[in-house]
């Protein structure tokens, strides 16, 4: 895959080129060596028996490769009570697909909420300090347009960070567009 347009929101690419520069080397090779394949056809009435790209291959490919570097899940539990409220609900937890060091990275190729979702899970590690940055790899919209409907793109998650004028999220981050 190739990088059509890279973001830095508050300084996120800045730290990883200076305090990070094997790990942004890593992804970058890892983002190249990703060979996604028209794998699935679609039954969607607008699409139907199209061939399209499958995010679920293309998610096991990165999986496969930062798994092979030897990134790992980051996941914090928790219980969850409210004041003035009984239930107390356990099992809960934060997930991150792919750590190491205190570098996170999530590749979202579904819906625009799990986009802004990450950069939510991006500054919960951020603020236990767990995390000094985050890398988003998400499709641009020419991907995008190859793929199932819902599927979201990079663009419109730069649009609103811009539009939120820095308030959040409030850790660096830097995001990846990829195309084919």
């Amino acid at each position: 895959m190739n990088i059509v347009y890279e973001y830095s929101h508050l300084g996120g690419l800045e730290i990883l080129l200076v305090r990070y520069p094997k790990i942004i080397e890593e992804v970058l090779t890892i983002i190249k060596d990703i060979k996604p394949h028209k794998t699935k056809i679609s039954k969607e009435k607008t699409m139907s028996g199209k061939a399209l790209f499958s995010p679920k291959d293309i998610n096991k490919q990165f999986k496969d490769k930062f798994q092979l570097l030897g990134y790992k899940e980051l996941r914090d539990t928790f219980s969850i009570e409210l004041p003035n409220y009984e239930p107390k609900i356990t099992g809960c937890y934060k997930q991150i697909d792919f750590c190491l060091g205190k570098v996170l990275v999530e590749v979202q190729l579904g819906k625009y909420p799990f986009m802004f979702y990450d950069l939510a899970k991006f500054q919960y590690f951020f603020n236990e300090n767990k995390a000094d940055v985050g890398i988003e790899i998400v499709p641009c919209y020419q991907l995008h347009k190859s793929m199932s409907t819902g599927v979201s793109y990079g663009e419109q998650l730069i649009n609103d960070i811009e539009r939120l004028k820095r308030h959040f999220p409030s850790v660096p981050v830097a995001i990846y567009l990829i195309d084919i």
